[in-house]
């Protein structure tokens, strides 16, 4: 399969295009873009900085990737943006590379899906099988776990962590860590129980979401601190790998408190 690049598209000296490559009308891909095996820029869409895309992804118009952080402390440094493989990058989504105090880099991972006008701001750190919906938003330095589902319109706060298979409501403004697992709604988003939907979507059996309701009533129940409720979940689930993430989610040293559903 051979690169196709149409007669309108800029692709500047220095750019690398993999096999099968298209570049489509009113493109435009940076001196120091790498563009892997059979990416599909559709048309009018923006590539630059110290940008990697991995292959199979698909861009629809008005996309811009790779462009500098909105950040005033960013003076032009080189920084990057690494996205991984088979992504589906929808209409008007921005991605940012990262700051130099940020750590340097914003990476996305594998099969994830970015819907019409959503942004990943710079030296944000993305798993794989992320969904962002419509105009979902998640700041700078933000980390979201593998299978995370963004609603539309969302906000997320800069260094909030977005635990694994964790669904956030539309128009959810959340400013706060979320468990793995959790659901989050409203303004300020507070933890409104399970995703179950999405843990019974993903094929997790019966026994386990049983055990994670179950862990899940301790955990936020009237009895005892915080801490000793975390004490006696690990104490009866610690054969259950989920559970103790979870424990291991909250303890873990965070900027940002975890969201509880009492907020």
């Amino acid at each position: 399969m051979s690169t196709s690049i149409h007669p309108t598209a800029i692709v500047a000296d220095g750019a690398q295009l993999g096999e099968g490559v298209t570049v489509g009308p009113f493109c435009t891909v940076g001196p120091k873009v790498i563009l892997k095996d059979r990416v599909s820029l559709q048309s009018h869409i923006v590539v630059d900085g110290v940008t990697e895309m991995g292959a199979d992804c698909v861009v629809h118009p008005f996309a811009r990737i790779g462009g500098p952080p909105q950040h005033l402390a960013h003076k032009g440094e080189p920084t990057r943006l690494v996205v991984g493989e088979r992504n589906l990058i929808r209409e008007h989504v921005i991605m940012h590379t990262g700051t130099e105090k940020g750590g340097g880099v914003t990476t996305v991972g594998n099969d994830c899906m970015f819907m019409s006008g959503s942004g990943v701001a710079h030296d944000c750190h993305l798993g794989n099988n992320v969904i962002m919906a419509n105009q979902a938003s998640i700041g700078g330095h933000v980390k979201v776990g593998d299978f995370v589902f963004l609603g539309g319109s969302c906000a997320v706060h800069q260094f909030a962590r977005l635990g694994r298979y964790c669904f956030i409501g539309g128009g959810a403004i959340v400013t706060k860590d979320v468990i793995p697992y959790g659901s989050v709604w409203g303004n300020h988003a507070r933890l409104e129980g399970l995703n179950l939907v999405g843990l019974k979507r993903r094929g997790f059996s019966r026994e386990l979401i049983l055990a994670l309701r179950t862990a899940y009533r301790m955990m936020f129940a009237e009895e005892g601190t915080f801490q000793e409720r975390l004490d006696d979940v690990l104490e009866n689930f610690s054969d259950i790998d989920q559970v103790v993430e979870i424990i291991r989610f909250i303890r873990e040293d965070s900027t940002r408190p975890i969201c509880l559903p009492s907020e």
